[in-house]
């Protein structure tokens, strides 16, 4: 059973300053969520979360992030000045990117970030830019691994990461360059709800850290699971329990690394676990359309949400108002893009919706503002964040037409 944690009445109220189309986050939620990841994990000494911010890049979420303890997960210089300008500094940050330009490595070096290394080229082109610094992580991609999924795709198809045999001598490079403090990153899946994944991807990587200890007297210091746990985007399925992952991962721990006696601190990388289920997209019924099949119109479109136009993926929707009516046939929810695949469901199973109806589309606190795009001049919807005591707050205002034309040459003699 789907909650939200505010009220048909609350977005009435909240709609006369803010118009729908809108997200809003729930604080308490988000509070929750990481106090929690941070005891499923405390018995690691060095754990940290860093936040992946391409999920959502918004200042306010990273500064309650912050005041959590968590640092954050960079790809681009953007994503760097957003976690400095939010409290965010030095190694708090990680630095993981594929493709990247001088300006982004020399970015990430200015501000202290770890440099997660994502080919072993890369150890080259770093040196043309500064002197490598103390600390580098390499990311992992074995080839195989028997827990991944379709949004990850096979291991052998991504473009990310490094071999086994080129972090061996990524490593012994690196080494011999003067790099001390040594890490191992590696994502192999996305949205996963299988409570083994984390613990099965730590167990191979204890392992690989102890065969680099062995072969190149490298004590790996930290290993970063990156993110990849996954929400229940759907009302029939069951959210993973975080404390179960956290002592699997526990057992794993004790069992490979424990008898060893080194002391490997674990990173995670979470985004979607953290601010997913938090996340919620309001929108207005405008019209209704009965042709070959029954439409409803609202004024968001996949401009502010575009994964279920990307991926097909699943959102539920709630109705405000009429959370307990019983449903009255199968309905497209659609937006008002020139493209056939706005649409935030299809034939999906809903109450009776009447125009001025507002919906509520569930999950959409990660990957979903963050993702949102101007296709037909449609402008970027506000950000809100629900505080403990019930008022919102605008963390993000709406985009203006004024925006939308800032960065274009517009001729003076038609103004």
């Amino acid at each position: 059973m789907k909650t939200i944690p505010f009220t048909k009445e609350n977005i009435e109220n909240w709609s006369q300053q803010f118009p729908t189309p809108f997200y809003v986050y729930d604080e308490v939620g988000i509070r929750k969520c990481v106090t929690d990841l941070y005891k499923a994990f405390s018995w690691n000494k060095g754990f940290k979360e860093y936040f992946a911010v391409k999920a959502t890049p918004t200042p306010a979420i990273l500064r309650l992030l912050n005041s959590l303890g968590c640092g954050t997960d960079c790809a681009s210089i953007p994503e760097l000045v957003l976690s400095q300008k939010s409290g965010i500094n030095g190694k708090n940050i990680i630095f993981t990117s594929n493709e990247t330009t001088v300006d982004e490595y020399k970015a990430a070096l200015e501000c202290g970030a770890i440099i997660n290394l994502d080919d072993i080229t890369h150890i080259e082109f770093l040196e043309k830019i500064a002197p490598l610094p103390d600390t580098i992580c390499c990311r992992y991609n074995p080839g195989k691994f028997n827990i991944t999924n379709d949004i990850m795709g096979h291991l052998h198809d991504t473009k990310f990461g490094m071999t086994h045999e080129q972090i061996l001598e990524a490593f012994a490079i690196l080494k011999s360059k003067g790099v001390k403090h040594f890490g191992i990153h590696s994502m192999l899946a996305s949205c996963s709800l299988v409570e083994e994944y984390y613990p099965r991807l730590a167990k191979k990587l204890f392992k690989f850290a102890l065969e680099i200890k062995e072969k190149l007297d490298i004590n790996v210091e930290f290993i970063d699971l990156s993110g990849g746990i996954g929400i229940p985007y759907k009302p029939t399925e069951e959210p993973v329990d975080i404390f179960a992952i956290g002592e699997g991962v526990r057992n794993v721990y004790e069992e490979i690394i424990t008898p060893s006696g080194l002391e490997i601190a674990l990173f995670t990388e979470m985004g979607r676990y953290i601010t997913g289920p938090y996340g919620y997209l309001v929108t207005k019924a405008l019209h209704y359309k009965h042709i070959y099949k029954e439409y409803i119109g609202v004024d968001a479109s996949c401009c502010d949400l575009m994964r279920p136009a990307m991926y097909g993926a699943y959102h539920h929707i709630t109705v405000m108002g009429k959370e307990d009516a019983e449903t009255v046939g199968k309905f497209d929810v659609v937006g008002s893009l020139c493209e056939n695949n706005d649409k935030f469901a299809v034939e999906r199973e809903l109450p009776q919706v009447d125009i001025g109806d507002y919906l509520t589309i569930h999950d959409a606190g990660a990957h979903g503002h963050s993702m949102g795009y101007n296709y037909n001049g449609k402008l970027r919807c506000a950000e809100l964040m629900l505080k403990p005591d019930g008022n919102v707050q605008l963390i993000r205002r709406a985009q203006s037409i004024d925006d939308y034309f800032a960065t274009l040459d517009i001729d003076p003699q038609f103004n």
